[in-house]
């Protein structure tokens, strides 16, 4: 397994009236991040908060493509960014222990903090397909170039980590400093992941390694 630490290259907020960031995600332009009772666009250029929507939203967040896909206690929603509207809901598999959320391949991945298992899931019934186990708490969950990554944060550590797809195995890790959290999390295609900081109201900006 290849071990690093985690390469904190910006950090975004705290933002004024969010007490918590949940789930991440982004849409080729902004990073959605999730807060309590609505998601919030960040232009990470700026660094502004650009649009909110109010809708329930207290775990992870993911995009593919055209919609957002949202935690919401024991459901998924669905929804349309351009109005915000809800427009599918599916059960989510932890029944309300749901934590990360990420597309990929016409699927989702769903974390599940507590039980530790990260499940894939079909977004039009709610279907669990398959599920891969892990030996630390899950968090935020993204794909990119292939690889399935994952947010850990037990205790005051908290490490990103590429797992097997095979068998979850960890092939790479990076760790994070003592005592900054990874809630969400989403790669941006690039160089970077995003990173909620759960209840530090802020969103942080990791360099990936290449």
């Amino acid at each position: 397994m290849k071990q690093a630490n985690a390469e904190i290259v910006r950090e975004y907020g705290p933002f004024d009236g969010i007490e918590g960031v949940h789930g991440v995600t982004f849409d080729g332009r902004q990073v959605w991040f999730a807060s309590d009772g609505q998601l919030n666009a960040l232009d990470p250029a700026s660094g502004e908060t650009v649009r909110t929507i109010k809708v329930s939203a207290d775990g992870g967040t993911a995009f593919d493509g055209k919609h957002l896909f949202q935690i919401a206690d024991r459901r998924i929603n669905k929804i349309d960014p351009a109005t915000g509207r809800v427009l599918h809901t599916i059960p989510a598999p932890g029944d309300g222990g749901d934590s990360g959320m990420a597309w990929a391949e016409g699927t989702l991945w769903v974390g599940q903090y507590r039980d530790r298992k990260i499940h894939q899931i079909d977004p039009e019934t709610g279907k669990v397909l398959r599920t891969l186990e892990s030996n630390r708490f899950v968090t935020g969950v993204t794909w990119v170039d292939g690889a399935l990554w994952h947010g850990t944060w037990e205790g005051e550590e908290s490490e990103i980590r590429r797992i097997d797809l095979a068998n979850g195995e960890v092939l790479e890790s990076l760790a994070l400093p003592a005592g900054v959290g990874v809630s969400g999390l989403e790669a941006d295609g690039g160089e970077r992941f995003y990173c909620g900081g759960g209840n530090s109201s802020k969103v942080r900006a990791v360099r990936r390694p290449k």
